[in-house]
């Protein structure tokens, strides 16, 4: 929309939020290279850096010329402009009951965790993560306080990264989609016909991995002109601003599928945001509408189309171009089995398909027992290796392949992990739903896949926050939230793969 089409104060509005938008770009350029290219000495005063920003924003979206915006923009006739109120109004409500000092105390805190986070899980030393673990827990617990909640405690968080789920919600959808879960692997171990993993866990040199990565990237429709690609130790992607869109991956050189798939999986929220509606821009609903929508996207990529057989059929020669010469010997079907295994792992980014939500359950009801004061932050590595044993049939030996693994809590982010296992059943929702219109292996095997990112961007991405996650996905596929799609897909695919 041009400005002509806003009325003066909504473009005084606009050109407000434009300054949290400055100061939040500075805030991710710096959290983008404090993942990724910054010296550790560096990390204090970065993190200094990034409390005082942070402050900023706060001071601005709790002044009372935001209230005033708030007052007298709330009815506009403009639904952009009515709906971006509403998420500022969101906004400013839960901000402005953090006390500014402690909302500047957490930023530090968390800046600096993180840089803790990974030496501690590169020495798998819990203890050295435990101390800021506790305080950024305590963190939650008061903010959660203060913004409130009706039944539970937790449902207070989740609400920043999942609107309109709650615990409620999860407890009545995780324990169905855990039982049917339950009996796929169990009809997949006493399979006869099992893959053998062990033909593609070759030496596969870092810099050859990228380079096929950055051809999927292209292949997907990434914009190289508005972003990049880098390493770092936990793969994220990034929205510095809508026209730089980055892409982070990490590298195993004994087992390519954590650099390939991820690098699919982080180019798929890239997409999202590549995908947001111009129209839009500047504008507080040009946002993705929550963290569940987000991940659907990602795994949408990876899993429907990048672990897709037809992705390999088509793509298994142009792979072998920058595969060692062992992997010439490996028959294409046996190759696209191989790297379809079922087998519990502890790294939940290495995770298969089915038993990677199990994963997010077992997250969920740690940080669901911690919010809710049910158990402490010291005992988190026996639970978690309870738990691990209790859902995967394995236990950790280390801190790094157990409670240390995830970045996610370092940066305070609880109520996140949820999203992961929302978005994988959203996404198999809009699979079914994106099938009337696209037929995906036809795309893969065209060598065209801009039909499946065209619908995308169409249905999902260009409508920004438009809309709760709940209402978009009823809109796109004409129903509620509804697991059956989710292990409807997993039950065809891997009868074909395990012939059970």
């Amino acid at each position: 929309m041009s400005g002509s089409t806003y009325s003066s104060v909504e473009q005084e509005f606009l050109q407000y939020y434009k300054q949290i938008e400055s100061y939040a770009e500075a805030i991710k350029l710096m959290a983008w290279d404090l993942r990724t290219k910054a010296p550790k000495k560096g990390v204090h005063r970065r993190s200094e850096t990034l409390s005082f920003l942070s402050q900023k924003v706060h001071e601005l979206k709790t002044s009372d010329q935001v209230k005033t915006y708030i007052d007298e923009l709330r009815n506009s006739e403009n639904q952009v402009i009515k709906r971006s109120i509403e998420l500022v109004e969101k906004d400013y409500n839960k901000t402005k009951k953090i006390p500014v000092e402690e909302y500047k105390e957490f930023v530090e805190l968390t800046s600096q965790a993180e840089s803790v986070w990974t030496e501690a899980r590169e020495k798998s030393d819990f203890e050295m993560f435990r101390p800021y673990l506790e305080k950024i827990v305590a963190f939650n617990i008061k903010f959660a306080e203060y913004w409130g909640y009706k039944e539970n405690r937790y449902d207070a968080l989740l609400d920043g990264f999942e609107p309109g789920v709650t615990v409620k919600t999860l407890d009545q959808v995780f324990p169905k989609l855990r039982d049917d879960l339950g009996k796929l692997i169990k009809n997949v171990n006493e399979s006869n016909n099992k893959p053998d993993p062990s033909q593609i866990l070759a030496n596969f040199p870092k810099e050859k991995q990228e380079q096929f990565s950055l051809k999927v990237l292209h292949k997907m429709g990434y914009d190289f002109d508005a972003g990049r690609l880098d390493e770092t130790v936990h793969p994220f992607a990034i929205n510095i601003n809508h026209d730089d869109v980055r892409v982070t991956t990490r590298y195993d050189e004994q087992d390519f599928r954590m650099a390939v798939f991820g690098t699919i999986h982080e180019g798929g929220h890239a997409l999202y945001e590549q995908g947001l509606n111009k129209d839009l821009y500047d504008t507080p609903v040009c946002d993705a509408i929550s963290m569940g929508i987000h991940e659907s996207q990602s795994l949408f990529w990876e899993n429907f189309v990048g672990r897709n057989e037809s992705f390999w059929d088509q793509y298994y020669d142009l792979f072998l171009e920058y595969a060692p010469d062992s992997f010439k010997n490996i028959p294409k079907h046996e190759f696209y089995r191989s790297i379809n295994e079922v087998k519990p792992t502890f790294i939940r980014i290495e995770a298969d398909e089915m038993t990677y939500p199990l994963h997010i359950m077992i997250r969920y009801e740690l940080e669901k027992g911690l919010i809710n004061e049910e158990i402490e932050v010291k005992d988190l590595p026996k639970l978690w290796n309870d738990k691990m044993e209790e859902y995967l049939g394995i236990r950790p030996e280390n801190d790094a392949d157990g409670v240390l693994q995830d970045v996610h809590w370092s940066g305070g982010d609880f109520g996140y992990f949820p999203s992961y296992a929302l978005g994988y059943m959203y996404g198999a929702q809009i699979k079914s739903a994106l099938e009337q219109d696209v037929d995906i292996d036809q795309s893969i095997q065209n060598d065209d896949l801009s039909p499946i990112k065209n619908w995308l961007n169409e249905h999902i991405h260009r409508k920004g926050s438009m809309k709760e996650p709940l209402d978009l996905l009823k809109e796109v596929t004409g129903e509620g939230l509804n697991p059956n799609y989710l292990v409807q897909y997993l039950t065809e695919k891997y009868q074909k793969i395990y012939n059970w």
